[in-house]
């Protein structure tokens, strides 16, 4: 990550540099922070909102808890979850809250392919992130359903 440029966007700080990153660069980050890849761009995330927490938790529970009730399979990851997209070393995000119907998907550090659901809770700076990239990305990747809850 050697000579990158850094700008802001929204809540994220994209690094860029003279070369493309990758999930390398995102595995070799310090346990402290955490990054989102896209398109070889690398996203520095802030940290969460009370606010934001609290949705989390509050949709987290009342999903594990509507699955476990119905005896479903579905597994609920909230973040920090890695979901390693696309089947590529480019792509890497950490949805708010992904949902994971195939468990030939899930290993110890997360899930290779796209969940089945996944839900962004925006932040005051976080909209054109959502609302946007990780709209295009979702949909290419294959992502059935995509939530974006906006407080």
């Amino acid at each position: 990550m050697e000579h990158a440029a850094i700008r802001e966007e929204g809540n994220f700080m994209v690094m860029k540099g003279g070369k493309s990153y990758t999930i390398a660069d995102i595995e070799a980050l310090p346990e402290d922070q955490r990054a989102e890849l896209i398109d070889g761009e690398l996203f520095m995330m802030a940290t969460p909102t009370s606010t934001h927490q609290e949705i989390l938790v509050h949709l987290f529970f009342e999903i594990e808890g509507y699955i476990r009730k119905n005896k479903g399979e579905c597994k609920v990851y909230p973040a920090p979850y890695g979901v390693y997209i696309k089947d590529d070393d480019r792509h890497f995000v950490e949805p708010d809250i992904s949902v994971i119907c195939d468990k030939e998907k899930i290993d110890e550090k997360g899930c290779h392919g796209a969940p089945d659901w996944v839900i962004e809770i925006v932040s005051p700076m976080s909209g054109q992130m959502d609302y946007v990239r990780k709209l295009a990305l979702y949909q290419t990747a294959g992502v059935r359903e995509y939530w974006i809850v906006d407080p």
